[in-house]
């Protein structure tokens, strides 16, 4: 019935892999959990091949790095079972139902695709991963009746459920070879084929905040795979808003000016961004201004 794709990049996954598969025992359900490491030289390959010991379960690496849409491609061509349910790597159940609740979705026949939601643990973390967590609480965490009202635009892969022979036919785009992005694309695709979204209530703990400054370089990362997209292939990121405000300024000819007043404040952005209290406002600016400055 489940296949449970776990894609991983130097990350400690057995918990993750122990929690699923007593939820999927006490469902009485054929499954199965496949985890691929895209990490050939991962650091945690020697306590990760303790999932292989698992009944129903599987930890591979990559030779070579492919990628995250391509690495969770090649897991669902290994996948058996007529449903995927894909989880990163560091996202934990909320609920002890939470398989359960997937199950119920399948069998009572409501969509082919559901994405249950993201969710952050109440207590803050130290200053370093600050702007990690308040970005995650107010931009992912979103109420479901917030999510359904645009279903496809507010969906993340990170605890996504979809029938096989929908994501087979559409899977990631081999456009994305680096971080950024992919799920925009893979969800415009899937709309684009009138392949909409559930929402439910049915949220996983998004559990590892990395530093603000890593957040930060991989966020500068994503917004040159953007740009790059949104040079080959600009339907595809049509719903992003830093497309759409780039635009914009765009067509009222302010691009100069908008590229030199970041240029000004670039470093006192950066001093907020690392700061104990991180405004969103200011990562909103910092992210226009950069994918300005590299066009």
């Amino acid at each position: 019935m489940l296949s449970i794709l776990i894609p991983t990049y130097h990350y400690y996954t057995l918990p993750l892999v122990e929690e699923l598969v007593q939820q999927c025992e006490l469902c009485a359900i054929p499954f199965e959990i496949i985890v691929q490491d895209d990490a050939p030289n991962s650091t945690c390959a020697a306590t990760n091949d303790a999932i292989n010991e698992i009944a129903h379960c599987s930890y591979h690496i990559n030779k070579a790095n492919l990628g995250r849409g391509a690495n969770i491609n090649a897991m669902a061509q290994k996948a058996q079972f007529s449903w995927l349910l894909i989880l990163d790597c560091d996202t934990f159940p909320a609920s002890n139902n939470f398989i359960k609740n997937y199950i119920s979705f399948i069998k009572e026949e409501k969509g082919t695709i559901a994405f249950g939601g993201i969710a952050y643990k109440e207590e803050a973390p130290q200053k370093e991963a600050m702007l990690r967590w308040v970005y995650g609480n107010k931009r992912e965490a979103l109420p479901l009746e917030i999510r359904k009202q645009h279903p496809n635009q507010n969906a993340l892969t990170s605890n996504l459920l979809i029938a096989k022979d929908i994501f087979i036919k559409t899977p990631f785009t081999s456009t994305i070879t680096q971080y950024g992005y992919e799920d925009l694309v893979l969800l415009y695709e899937l709309e684009q084929q009138n392949n909409i979204v559930t929402h439910l209530d049915n949220n996983c703990y998004h559990l590892n905040l990395e530093t603000s400054e890593a957040f930060i370089a991989k966020t500068k990362l994503a917004l040159e795979n953007l740009k790059k997209l949104h040079h080959e292939h600009p339907e595809m990121v049509k719903h992003s808003k830093i497309v759409r405000l780039y635009t914009l300024v765009q067509g009222w000819y302010l691009l100069p000016l908008l590229r030199f007043a970041f240029g000004l404040t670039h470093k006192s952005t950066l001093a907020n961004l690392r700061s104990a209290k991180p405004s969103l406002r200011l990562f909103d600016w910092y992210k226009i201004g950069y994918f300005s400055s590299i066009q």
